[in-house]
C-alpha cells in the first residue's frame, strides 16, 4: 500500500509520515486530481488523499479516497471505480467557530477606528465614538451541523439570541429556536448576523438569492464560512454595493486557483473594493492545530483499511457511520 498526497495535501507530509511508519508516501501535483498522466504509479490497494478529484474519463482503481476536509463538492463520485471507498474528516469546527465570533466582535467593536497616535491622543479622547455590543443581538445560523453547533455554543457566552435552520429541526439547548428551511426568510428578517454554515448541495445552492437578501435587515451582516455558491453571486454583490444589507464577512469564494500558476479573480464582481466587505482567503479553518487533528484521523483510517476494519466518516459507498468518538 502507498499513500498518494495530491496538491495541497503534500504540505502535510511531515504531519502524516510519523503517523504511518513503514508506509510509502508519494507526492503528486494538484493536476493529478484531473489528469491520468500520473495514474501509472497508483495501485488498487493504494490510498489517495485529495480535496478535489474530478475524472470525467474515469479514475484508476484504488482502495480509498480520503478527503482531507469535510466538503465533498469537489469529488466526482461517478468516476470512481467499484470497490473504492471515500471518507472525509472534520476537526475544523473549533477554528471556524472562533473566526465567526471574532468576525462579529470585530464588526461591533471596530478596534481599528479606536486606534490613535501619541500626538492625537487628546483629540482622539474627546471625539471618541461609541461602539456596538454583541450582547442582545440575534444570530441566525443556516446549517446546524458540527460547525453551526460549535458557533452557537460559543456565541451563547456573549448573550446573543440564536436562531438555527436545520433540515431536520429539533429542539436544542444551543438555540432559542431551530426552524425548517421553509422558514428561512423568517430567520433572515430576525437576525442581526446571518452565518452560512450549511454544506453546498442542490438544495442550498443559491438559497441566499435576491429575495432572501431582501428579507434581511438593512443593517444585518452576512458571514459566509461554508461555500460561496450558497449565496447567489450577483445578487449578493448588488445588495452590498447598494447598501441594502449592512455588510458581509466572506471567507469563501466563487473562483479558486486551478494550479500553482493560476491567479483568478475570486469573483466576477469586485467585492474586494466594497467598504462594507471583510474578505479573507478561505482561512477561517486554517489554524496551526488543524492539520495534526485531521491527519491523525486520516492515519487511523489508513490503519483500519489495512486491517480490514470499518472506516471513520465513510461517505461513499454509504454505510452506517462510525464516528471518531466511537473509536476512542
Amino acid at each position: 500500500m502507498k499513500v498518494h498526497l495530491l496538491g495541497d495535501a503534500m504540505r502535510q507530509r511531515a504531519v502524516l509520515a510519523p503517523l504511518l511508519p513503514g508506509v510509502e508516501i508519494v507526492d503528486l501535483p494538484r493536476e493529478a486530481a484531473q489528469s491520468a498522466a500520473f495514474d501509472g504509479g497508483i495501485a488498487s490497494d493504494d490510498v489517495v488523499v485529495a480535496l478535489r478529484f474530478r475524472r470525467p474519463g474515469g479514475a484508476p482503481p484504488f482502495a480509498l479516497l480520503h478527503v482531507p476536509g469535510a466538503g465533498l463538492d469537489g469529488i466526482d463520485f461517478e468516476s470512481l471505480q467499484q470497490g473504492c471507498q471515500v471518507c472525509n474528516v472534520f476537526e475544523h469546527e473549533v477554528p471556524i467557530a472562533e473566526y465567526v465570533i471574532h468576525a462579529m466582535l470585530g464588526w461591533e467593536l471596530r478596534p481599528r477606528s479606536m486606534s490613535f497616535t501619541a500626538e492625537s491622543w487628546g483629540e482622539a479622547h474627546r471625539t471618541r465614538q461609541p461602539h456596538g455590543e454583541l450582547s442582545g443581538k440575534t444570530v441566525g445560523i443556516v446549517g446546524f451541523g458540527r460547525i453551526g453547533r460549535a458557533i452557537a455554543e460559543r456565541a451563547r457566552a456573549f448573550g446573543v439570541r440564536i436562531l438555527a435552520l436545520d433540515q431536520a429541526p429539533a429542539p436544542s439547548a444551543l438555540a432559542d429556536e431551530v426552524i425548517a428551511p421553509a422558514d428561512l426568510h423568517r430567520l433572515l428578517a430576525a437576525s442581526d448576523y446571518v452565518v452560512l454554515a450549511a454544506p453546498l448541495t442542490d438544495s442550498t445552492h443559491g438559497m441566499i438569492d435576491a429575495a432572501a437578501l431582501a428579507a434581511m435587515r438593512p443593517d444585518a451582516v452576512l458571514i459566509n464560512i461554508s461555500r460561496a455558491e450558497i449565496a447567489e453571486e450577483e445578487a449578493l454583490y448588488r445588495a452590498l454595493a447598494e447598501n441594502r444589507i449592512g455588510g458581509a464577512v466572506l471567507d469563501v469564494w466563487y473562483r479558486y486557483p486551478a494550479d500553482a500558476g493560476d491567479n483568478p479573480a475570486p469573483s466576477r464582481f469586485p467585492f474586494l473594493d466594497l467598504p462594507n466587505v471583510v474578505a479573507t482567503a478561505h482561512s477561517s479553518a486554517w489554524s496551526t492545530g488543524l492539520p495534526g487533528r485531521r491527519y491523525r484521523v486520516i492515519a487511523e483510517n489508513i490503519r483500519r483499511l489495512a486491517a480490514g476494519e470499518a472506516l471513520l466518516n465513510q461517505v461513499w459507498p454509504q454505510r452506517s457511520a462510525v464516528s471518531r468518538n466511537a473509536a476512542k
